[in-house]
């Protein structure tokens, strides 16, 4: 008797233990500890590339309006002539100033060291150059006040901090960064509601602006294939893949359709 008690015990505490170990291997797999990520790689330039290109607006070019600068005489004494609008700013051939052009997709795992040089915003003639600019994540963003009178710089994005803060004539610049990235986030002038400028931040240093002949050049770019996107602030985006190879360079263009 005291044998069976004991077998039976002993089968009881067999099956608690096998159900215990069951119910261990059955965790969701969310709750079981992480992989780590593997560690960022750095650009070989031994093997980067280059991606070049040119701009262009098809059809004709929209006539920017004259801005008026007649609620403030210091602005428009600070100007020899008319100035316009620069939504549009279209060269030779339909060269077309001001367009971002950057890697959209495809980078793998690597790091990028943050610029030590500041990208500078300047307040000149009652407008602000460069119209469009781009910076690197924790890059110093600069702004300097070039005119003799006092000028207002409202910076609203979306997903970084949004500020607001006035500079008279030879104040130090104001320095600033971004946190995260951020497409056209748009700056204006309280005081001189014409004032309008864009800034584009970036988690790698894969971008470039086009000047006035509408060439833009991105360089050390690592051996893949990627999407590249061209933006402009009034026609939107457009897309294209490139695929290039170790030490390659290609040229990859654009067209807007003009409105």
């Amino acid at each position: 008797m005291k044998a069976r008690i004991f077998g039976l015990v002993s089968v009881l505490g067999l099956t608690m233990l096998v159900a215990g170990c069951a119910k261990k291997s059955t965790q969701p797999a969310e709750q079981q500890p992480a992989a780590p990520a593997a560690p960022a790689a750095t650009v070989n330039p031994a093997t980067a590339g280059t991606i070049t290109g040119t701009v262009k607006l098809v059809g004709t070019a929209p006539k920017m309006p004259i801005i008026h600068m007649g609620a403030d005489p210091a602005c428009m004494k600070n100007n020899t002539g008319p100035v316009h609008a620069q939504e549009v700013v279209a060269g030779k051939d339909g060269a077309l100033e001001n367009v971002v052009v950057f890697i959209k997709s495809g980078l793998g795992n690597y790091s990028y060291p943050t610029p030590s040089t500041p990208v500078t915003l300047d307040q000149k003639g009652c407008m602000y150059h460069p119209h469009v600019l781009s910076l690197m994540v924790g890059q110093q963003f600069e702004v300097i006040n070039s005119d003799a009178l006092t000028h207002n710089i409202h910076v609203m994005p979306t997903d970084n901090r949004q500020w607001n803060e006035s500079q008279p004539q030879g104040a130090a610049p104001i320095i600033k960064t971004f946190a995260r990235p951020e497409m056209a986030i748009q700056v204006k002038c309280n005081i001189h509601p014409w004032m309008k400028a864009y800034i584009n931040v970036f988690s790698n240093p894969y971008f470039a602006t086009t000047g006035d002949d509408g060439t833009f050049t991105i360089k050390n770019v690592p051996p893949g294939t990627y999407t590249i996107e061209a933006w402009q602030e009034l026609y939107g985006a457009t897309d294209q893949t490139v695929t290039i190879g170790p030490k390659e360079s290609k040229a990859v263009n654009f067209t807007f359709k003009a409105k």
